[in-house]
C-alpha cells in the first residue's frame, strides 16, 4: 500500500505489577495541550472510568466486556443525555451477554460482523469520548485489571478524528451498511493504525524491525507469526539489542521461544502472578513504541480487526523503558526451552 509506505516515512522522519513487589507507574503528566498519555496495569481504569463519566459522546469498541460496573456507567451516560454507542465481539460469550442486556436496556449497541470462515474475531479496545480517547490492550473483563496492560489516552485533533471515523467505520458495518475507507492520519509523532479493514500495524511492524538499530525491546502475550520471528532474530543478528518477554500461559508461545533462544536473541517468561496474564502487546523499536491490541500472530496481523498506536514520544518512550527494565530483570535468567511456568 503506496500511502502506507509514505506514512511511515513521514513518521520515521519526524523529530522528536510484578510477583510480590508490583511495580506502579504514574501517568506521565498532561496539561490541556498535551496529546498523549501511557497508562498500565489496573490504572489504565481510571480514565476509563473519568471519560465514562464526563464523556458527551461515548463510543465504546470492546472485545471481552464483562463489568457490571461499567455497563451502569454506559447506561448512566445515556441517560445524562450523551451519545452513548458499543460494539461488541459477539464471538466471546460474555460479552454477547453484556451486549444482551444493554439493548434491553435500550443502549444503542452492535455485534460486530466476523468473518466466521477466516476464524476472525473483533479484538479492538476503543473508549471514545468528544475530547479524547482511549486506546490499547486492556479488555473490560472481571480479571483483566490483574493483568499487565498498557493503554495510551490520547487528545491531539487529528488522532481523535481518525479514531472517530475507524469507530464509526466499525458501527456501520455492524449495521449491515458499507463503510468508506478511513483515511490515514498523522498527528505529530502519533499515529493510528488497524488491521482488516487494512494490513497497517503489519506495514507498521515490519519496518519497525527491520530498521531497528539499537534495540527492539517486546512484552507480547501470544508470538507466532513466522515473518516477525525471522524479523526478531535478523534484528540480533546485525547487533541489535533484541530482548522479548512472553506469557508463560500460552501454550502457542512455546515455539516462538525455542525459536529465538536458538537463534541466540534474548528471551523469557515473564514472571506471571496466579491468575494474572501478560497481556501487553507492545514493542520499543529504539524510540518509537507500538502497542495496542494486536497480537504478534497471523490472526492478530492479518485476520483479525485491531487497532494499534505508534509514538515517538518521550515521556511515554521513558516510562515503557522504566518498566520494561523492570519487568525483565523480574523475569530472571532466561529459562530453558523446556520449562514451562505454571
Amino acid at each position: 500500500m503506496p500511502w502506507l509506505a509514505a506514512l511511515f516515512l513521514l513518521t520515521m522522519s519526524m523529530s522528536a505489577c510484578v510477583g510480590a513487589r508490583p511495580v506502579r507507574l504514574a501517568p506521565v503528566a498532561a496539561g490541556p495541550t498535551d496529546d498523549l498519555r501511557l497508562w498500565q496495569d489496573a490504572d489504565i481504569f481510571q480514565p476509563v472510568g473519568r471519560l465514562l463519566a464526563v464523556g458527551r459522546v461515548v463510543w465504546v469498541e470492546m472485545y471481552e466486556f464483562d463489568r457490571p460496573d461499567l455497563e451502569t456507567a454506559l447506561l448512566a451516560a445515556r441517560t445524562r443525555g450523551a451519545d452513548v454507542r458499543l460494539i461488541i465481539d459477539p464471538s466471546m460469550s460474555v460479552s454477547a451477554r453484556t451486549l444482551s442486556r444493554l439493548r434491553a436496556a435500550g443502549l444503542a449497541a452492535r455485534p460486530y460482523p466476523l468473518d466466521d470462515r477466516r476464524h476472525q474475531i473483533d479484538h479492538v479496545k476503543l473508549l471514545v469520548t468528544d475530547a479524547e480517547a482511549l486506546v490499547g490492550g486492556m479488555n473490560w473483563g472481571r480479571r483483566s485489571s490483574a493483568n499487565h496492560d498498557y493503554a495510551f489516552e490520547v487528545r491531539a485533533p487529528p488522532l481523535l478524528e481518525r479514531l472517530r471515523r475507524i469507530f464509526e467505520q466499525d458501527w456501520s458495518l455492524a449495521g449491515g451498511a458499507p463503510a468508506a475507507p478511513v483515511a490515514a492520519a498523522v498527528a505529530g509523532s502519533l499515529v493510528a493504525a488497524q488491521t482488516t479493514p487494512g494490513q497497517e500495524i503489519r506495514g507498521l511492524l515490519e519496518p519497525l524491525l527491520a530498521r531497528a538499530g539499537r534495540r527492539v525491546w517486546a512484552e507480547i502475550f501470544a508470538l507466532t507469526d513466522p515473518d516477525v520471528i525471522a524479523a526478531l532474530a535478523a534484528a540480533h543478528r546485525r547487533g541489535v539489542d533484541v530482548r522479548v518477554l512472553l506469557d508463560p500461559g500460552q501454550d502457542v508461545n512455546r515455539a516462538a521461544y525455542r525459536l529465538l533462544a536458538s537463534a541466540g536473541v534474548a528471551v523469557r517468561w515473564y514472571p506471571v502472578p496466579r491468575g494474572a496474564k501478560l497481556h501487553a502487546k507492545a514493542g520499543l523499536f529504539d524510540d518509537r513504541l507500538l502497542l495496542g491490541s494486536a497480537n504478534w500472530t497471523l490472526s492478530g496481523l492479518s485476520v483479525n480487526h485491531e487497532l494499534d498506536l505508534m509514538t515517538d514520544d518521550g515521556p511515554a518512550v521513558a516510562a515503557f523503558s522504566q518498566r520494561y527494565g523492570t519487568d525483565w530483570e523480574a523475569a530472571g535468567r532466561p529459562l530453558t526451552a523446556s520449562w514451562w511456568g505454571g
